[in-house]
Parts: structure tokens; sequence; C-alpha cells
């Protein structure tokens, strides 16, 4: 059966075995590597074979993947998904404008409605693009009403999402304390499994009493992962590390979102913690947080992750997050050299890697790499087919 008609074919139910032949498989598993028409084999949603010219069931669906490269479903750390719906509104925008705008004036207008609009839209978009899993840093919630919009438009949606709870106007040690919050956490989160999880999501200002405290003991009682803007050019600083890291919350389940501007001392602490960055190059080239900061998480060994940041200013794939990302590193790597006077002559970043950091190291990040990340045998289908039969883009695949 074609690609097509297999996915309009009323003979489709679900769990009926799928297998997609003669594609070329990026297993992002190190065992397998990169398959050249290659078979996957899907049965009760799981990946039952990875290989070539697989024996399928009968009743299984064929889609023909040839010329087609199948991959992982990508993994989007960090995405602000309430702003979708002023897609491109800021597209000249500095992060003092992107403050000024939400921080100051009009983020404190926006209803729960408002909130349940872009989280539909944008989680739409992301799917429609390969992202399969998504972090909603959804730091719009004013209220748990909002919060519940929010997830409402989640579960309208047939993706895999992270609520990353946060509030810009109020004090995470406050709002997170508040009865409400524990009870949002008991109604809408607990028993979802895997398709909903949750963060908690907030800053650390760098207040020497560390208010911040509160949230993050709040944290680590409903056993919720932090996810923090750090490294944050003017704004959040080495300070803000250290002060996680001495009072002990630094874990390896913490996400550092841009950890662009930070120093050699923040970076241990991360590194020695386990903790993973979530880079969002398109935002760090454009806004200011700092220069897109791989080549230092590589220097360190620290696990990086990909993340788009927010639609109101950049592209909402992660194609455009691993070019912006290979982009910055290589020209790093370059503009070193030539303080050097020397000539890079081998790339060290690969574009391979930036494909991992986009799947499996998302799926790290988030704790979820048992069961995505990688077509593996066991995890779970969570696979996007890319094949347009009808693009000279497509052909030939040389590097995939």
């Amino acid at each position: 059966m074609s690609q097509n008609a297999a996915a309009h074919s009323t003979s489709f139910p679900s769990g009926r075995p799928v297998v997609f032949r003669n594609a070329t498989v990026l297993t992002i598993d190190p065992a397998l590597g990169t398959i050249e028409r290659g078979d996957v084999l899907v049965v009760d949603s799981r990946i039952a074979e990875v290989g070539r010219q697989l024996t399928a069931p009968d009743s299984a669906v064929e889609i023909d993947a040839s010329g087609g490269i199948l991959m992982p479903g990508m993994v989007d750390t960090h995405r602000h998904m309430w702003q979708t719906a002023l897609r491109g509104f800021g597209a000249d925008w500095t992060l003092t404008n992107y403050f000024q705008f939400y921080y100051l004036n009009w983020g404190k207008i926006f209803r729960p409605e408002d909130i349940y609009a872009g989280n539909l839209l944008s989680a739409i978009e992301a799917v429609d693009a390969g992202v399969t899993t998504t972090v909603d840093w959804s730091h719009g919630l004013q209220t748990v009403e909002y919060a519940d919009a929010a997830v409402d438009a989640l579960e309208a949606v047939p993706g895999r999402f992270v609520l990353a709870y946060g509030n810009l106007l109020g004090a995470p040690w406050e709002w997170t304390k508040a009865p409400e919050f524990a009870d949002f956490i008991r109604r809408r989160i607990d028993g979802h499994g895997d398709m909903l999880r949750m963060q908690i999501a907030f800053d650390v200002t760098g207040d020497p009493t560390f208010p911040e405290k509160a949230a993050f003991e709040v944290a680590r009682d409903f056993n919720l992962p932090v996810t923090t803007h750090a490294g944050v050019w003017g704004v959040t600083k080495d300070d803000s590390i250290r002060m996680m890291y001495e009072h002990g919350f630094m874990t390896p389940s913490t996400i550092y979102v841009h950890a662009s501007s930070l120093s050699d001392d923040s970076y241990h602490r991360i590194a020695a913690t386990g903790g993973h960055a979530s880079v969002s190059a398109e935002s760090e080239d454009n806004a200011g947080q700092g220069y897109p900061p791989t080549w230092k998480l590589r220097r360190h060994n620290i696990p990086v992750s990909l993340s788009m940041d927010t639609s109101v200013w950049w592209s909402a794939d992660l194609f455009s997050a691993m070019r912006a990302t290979l982009n910055a590193d290589r020209a790093r790597e370059h503009m070193e050299a030539h303080k050097r006077n020397e000539t890079v002559m081998l790339c060290h970043l690969r574009a391979e890697q930036v494909v991992i950091w986009a799947t499996l190291g998302g799926a790290e990040a988030l704790g979820m790499d048992s069961f995505i990340g990688s077509i593996t045998r066991g995890k779970k289908a969570d696979l996007v087919l890319i094949k347009n039969d009808q693009s000279p883009a497509m052909f030939p695949l040389l590097h995939p």
C-alpha cells in the first residue's frame, strides 16, 4: 500500500501492525547507525524489528518509504507555546523589547482563552513539523484557570507534552505553595503517563537571600523537575548557578535553558551534577542571551538538547534549530582558530550530532530516553517519515 493510501485508508484501524519499507533509517541507536533501504516494523505501538527485508504479519499495513528518511520524533525542550498566537509579531525585537512587551505591558492582559488559542496552534505546529514531544515553557499562567486552559489545548492534539508550569508575573516561592497549585497537579497531571508530564518553570534572580529556595522545595516534594533560564546576559548570572549548587538544587533532571553567558565554574557545576542544557540557537543569535553555547558545552561534556524558544520571533521547527546550532558552533570554531592565526581543517561538530541532540538528546533531558529518542527495538513507535516524491530536494540522499 502506498504511503498516501495507507494514511487515508479506512482499513487502518488502531492496533494494526505497520511496516515502513525501504527508507533511509536514521536510528540514532549507536548499535544500528543509519540503515539504507531499511525497514521498521511496528506492532502494538512499539518498534518490533529494525533491519532490511523484514518479515511482517499478513495483517500489516505496508508504507512505501523509499526515497524518504525515517527518523525518531524530535523533542523540543523549551517552547513558549502560549505566545504562538502572536507568531512573527516580534521579528525585529531584542530581548529587551520582549521583556518590555510581555513582562511590563501586555503579558497581564492575556486571558485563559488566549493561552488556549496559543497552545492549540503551537501544538499543531509542532506535530506538523515532526516535533512529537514538546516542553510547553508556560510562564503565562497567572492562575490555575490559565493552566487548565493550557492543558485543555495540549490534550486536544495527538502529541506528547510536558507542561513547564510558570508565571512571569508572580513570585515562584508564592504561587508554587498555593493550595490550588497542588490541587492542579493532582487533577490534571497525575496518572497521565508519558503523554502529559510536568516541570516547574522559573528563573533564579541571584538575590542573595535565595527566595527561590521555597519553589525548589515544592518541586522536590512533588518529584517534579525544574527548568530555568540560565546564563542569560544581564539577567540570570553565575550567582544563580552558585546558589542552586550551594543549596543542593542542581540535579540530573534540571534543564538549563540557553546557558550561554556563564563562567567555567558554572559549567563545571552543571556538568558535575548531571544537568542538561537546552540550546535555542536562533534565539541566542538574535535576542542577545549570549553566543549559542554548544562550543562550551561540548568542552565541559554537558548534555545538549535543542529548542526553538518562541514563535513570536523565530522558526517553529527543529530543522531550523539544528541548522542554526551547527552554523553557530562551526562559525565559533573558525573565529577562535583565526584569533590564533590557524585554519580549521576538520569540523568537530558533525551534522549527525545535532540530529542526535534534536531527538535522543531531548529525550535524555526529559528522562524519556528509555522509550523514545531512537529507533530501537522495544521503544515506542515515535517516528517521523520525511518523504516527498515530487520534490527535487529529496534526491539524491547522499548524506541524510
